[in-house]
């Protein structure tokens, strides 16, 4: 018993030693990490501790530590308690904003990467691509600063895109589109895919240029044409990529991009633009509740890792590809 007692002391210590030296001798790479792994530690892993107060009754000057222990009070307090019918209103507008983006905002890097791949010319596809990728570097207040502009509609001034929209009957002289709550999500879906389209196509471009070429050439030696090149070569090729993105997609359904809803939304779009993170900001650093906005921040947290859990379990299903 001794005996096997020191083998495994002693095959501790080995493998101890034996990390020692693989850091001592790659130790530059790992000075290349440290900044990194520090900075995952200070903004993603010691925020964590603020969960605690989802749980409990939070008075800033005892601190998350010291203030008392509540249970599941807070979580209750949003689903059925005062702020309820603002919780659920959050929590509706926030999964239909993300279904539309998923459905209208997803296969446009996708179409954006094919028609890419099929410029011949090199420099005129540099050109379009950087076209293409420039709004994704503009801020999100001058992005929203253009929209909001070129969709003013006022007795003193008419935007571009608002007499665009007039003169082909969308809308009238008396509607203010960015004032209508019934036009904030297509403002909101469109202004994401034109901010974000040419930039995301970057990953599906790549995989489509680590399709073999003898691939192509086996399909035209066989007569196809370029949708059957599209449809047996193209999509099968970057059906992985396609389904991990797809997969961290769906695991954000609920992550709206509160930046740009605070930039678009106003008193009169409340009913269609408040989502979980504007009601958060709302009532946990406005309303002075940090308790109940760490509760519907945990709950949104909860639902986005259980969408990845089941968006992977299908994909492995009907797939070989999955993150995990």
């Amino acid at each position: 018993m001794s005996r096997q007692k020191n083998g495994q002391q002693d095959l501790e210590q080995n493998m101890l030693l034996y990390a020692i030296k693989t850091i001592m001798t790659d130790y530059r790479l790992y000075l290349l990490l440290l900044p990194m792994a520090l900075w995952y530690c200070i903004w993603f892993y010691k925020p964590l501790s603020g969960l605690l107060i989802s749980f409990k009754n939070f008075q800033p000057a005892l601190g998350a530590l010291g203030s008392d222990f509540v249970g599941f009070s807070n979580f209750q307090t949003l689903v059925t308690g005062a702020f309820a019918p603002q919780f659920w209103r959050a929590f509706r507008n926030t999964f239909v904003i993300s279904l539309y983006g998923l459905i209208f905002g997803f296969p446009i890097p996708i179409i954006l990467a094919i028609f890419f791949s099929e410029i011949v010319n090199n420099v005129y596809r540099n050109v379009t691509q950087t076209l293409a990728y420039l709004p994704h570097f503009l801020s999100e207040v001058t992005i929203t600063g253009l929209v909001l502009t070129m969709l003013r509609n006022s007795e003193t001034s008419t935007g571009v895109l608002a007499g665009l929209l007039m003169n082909i009957g969308l809308i009238d002289e008396t509607t203010r589109v960015a004032q209508n709550a019934d036009y904030f999500r297509p403002m909101f879906i469109i202004t994401g895919i034109w901010k974000e389209a040419g930039y995301s196509s970057i990953v599906f471009f790549a995989a489509i240029m680590a399709i073999s070429p003898v691939l192509y050439e086996a399909i035209r030696v066989d007569g196809g044409n370029k949708l059957q090149e599209i449809r047996y070569v193209t999509f099968p090729g970057m059906a992985p990529t396609l389904i991990i993105m797809i997969v961290l997609r769906i695991g954000r359904m609920l992550s709206v991009g509160f930046e740009r809803v605070i930039l678009l939304y106003n008193a009169n779009t409340y009913e269609t633009a408040d989502v979980l993170n504007t009601f958060v900001l709302r009532i946990g650093l406005e309303g002075g509740n940090q308790a109940l906005g760490a509760a519907a921040g945990m709950f949104d947290s909860l639902i986005g890792f259980g969408l990845v859990i089941g968006a992977n379990f299908i994909s492995r299903q009907i797939s070989d590809s999955s993150l995990w």
